[in-house]
């Protein structure tokens, strides 16, 4: 019933952008055919052509769902040219709304089929053919598997070559875990996509600089590129880049451990307008080539993701605080050698920080994390889970009483910081009163019934993990 309902909104939608449009159109060609109504036939939608007050519009629902006529019947369809059709549905704002379009009859679904700009399915080669000739303008195109659900080999490098043949308008192309295809499927993006902007092969673990280095030579248009999990990729690829796609703002190399600082200099001769960087647990990049991003691409790096990349020390950090101040999210989860001292460069720099994530930097002190927290006044996200050194002293004097919201903060991680009490939660409850998710997992001196007994009140909002139960926040990913 509900589902009913939901469709009968959407068809008032249309009504209304259907009745403003002939409205429009009869102001500039007076025309003596009779006025449009609405019949009981579900494959004839007519509709009447006055302005579609919400008041008329339930009136038309009323009528509708009581079977009620009025005026002269005439079909739509003989009314509206193809091209008229195409701007009553580009009126149309939401997908819901467009989907119920399409429902109507076979003329509309054929006219919303081919404005359809973005499509996610699971195809082979034959189905892929008959989409491209019926989703003529189709710009996103998502093949992705699940990784839980992934059936191998799902998509081939055949099937690449039918998307490279019939969406030759393609823009944004996603294939994360599809793990039969090879270097000879990224030969034909690279020979078919020439306007690709985007592609993501997170996972397609088959893939080797070969391949990825044809569609550099052949997308120099391309402005994103996912790499995650591709463990034959080398710095050889990054020069490619380089080279050829001069503006890439997106670089995702998570797991690529064969990437060096020797590719990260490589890369940024020639990409100098990196907006956002992962090269999470590439264990083998150090100072110097996270040092060369800071310094080649200054003013557009907005993330910068470097977990458990081991090799950092404090003169990496010290010059993306110093030069990086449009900076928002950063990730240096696991970086053990960072000192206090580069910790409190980045609260004295980077005032544009929103997401901070620092667990197992074993150096953070009290001094250096109320620096961040007073000093980086946009920052909505935390975690410095596993920071031992890290006490309730990191939390006083945050905020002022007199202010109605205090600190930004939405989530804070603080699991496994054993000095850390319910003196300490008390006062970061007076600071951030926007709090949204707080972990305490395995703090011994704060829990549920401390918390309680103390009196402390969370934001209504607020949901507090005590023992794991409760599923995190993503944005730390």
């Amino acid at each position: 019933m509900r589902e009913v309902q939901n469709h009968v909104v959407s068809l008032f939608s249309i009504a209304q952008s259907l009745s403003e449009f002939i409205g429009a159109r009869s102001k500039s060609q007076p025309t003596n055919k009779p006025p449009i109504t609405r019949t009981n036939d579900p494959g004839r939608l007519e509709l009447v052509r006055v302005s579609c007050s919400p008041r008329f519009i339930n009136q038309i629902g009323q009528k509708a769902m009581a079977g009620e006529e009025e005026g002269d019947k005439m079909c739509i369809n003989e009314r509206l040219r193809d091209d008229e059709l195409r701007a009553v549905l580009a009126k149309l704002e939401t997908d819901k709304d467009k989907e119920v379009f399409g429902l109507v009859c076979k003329r509309w679904l054929y006219l919303q089929s081919t404005e359809r700009k973005k499509l996610c399915a699971r195809a082979g080669p034959h189905m892929l053919r008959k989409m491209a000739a019926r989703f003529t303008r189709l710009k996103d195109l998502d093949l992705s598997q699940s990784v839980s659900r992934s059936f191998y080999p799902g998509v081939t490098d055949s099937d690449l070559s039918v998307i490279a043949t019939g969406f030759t308008g393609l823009r944004l192309l996603k294939l994360q875990n599809c793990k039969g295809i090879t270097d000879a499927g990224m030969a034909a993006v690279e020979s078919g996509l020439s306007s690709l902007q985007s592609l993501d092969v997170s996972y397609c673990r088959k893939l080797t600089d070969k391949g990825l280095s044809a569609v550099t030579e052949g997308c120099h248009d391309l402005k994103s590129l996912h790499l995650a999990g591709c463990r034959f990729v080398t710095n050889k690829l990054l020069e490619s880049l380089s080279k050829n796609c001069r503006n890439l703002e997106e670089l995702g190399l998570q797991g690529c451990t064969n990437i060096t600082d020797t590719g990260l200099t490589a890369l940024v001769n020639g990409c100098k307008h990196i907006k956002h960087l992962d090269v999470n647990k590439c264990t083998n990049v150090g100072d110097l080539g996270i040092s060369a991003v800071a310094e080649a691409c200054s003013t557009s790096l907005k993330t910068l993701k470097l977990l458990d990349c081991y090799k950092l020390g404090d003169k990496s950090i010290l010059t993306v605080a110093d030069l990086c101040k449009n900076l928002e999210t950063l990730i240096i989860g696991g970086c053990r050698d960072l000192s206090s001292n580069s910790i409190k460069s980045l609260a004295t720099s980077t005032h544009s920080l929103r997401i901070l994530r620092m667990d197992w930097c074993l150096n953070v002190s009290d001094a250096s994390l109320n620096h961040i927290l007073s000093q980086c006044t946009c920052l909505e996200v935390l975690d410095i889970g596993c920071c031992e050194e890290v006490t309730d002293a990191a939390f006083e004097g945050l905020g002022n009483e007199n202010e109605e919201s205090g600190l930004g903060l939405k989530v804070l991680k603080i699991s496994n910081c054993q000095k850390i009490t319910v003196l300490g939660i008390s006062m970061v409850l007076k600071a951030c009163r926007s709090l949204e998710y707080l972990d305490v997992r395995s703090c011994p001196h704060v829990t549920k019934a401390g918390c309680e007994e103390a009196g402390l009140r969370f934001p209504e909002s607020c949901k507090v993990n005590y023992t794991g139960s409760l599923v995190e926040p993503d944005v730390l990913v």
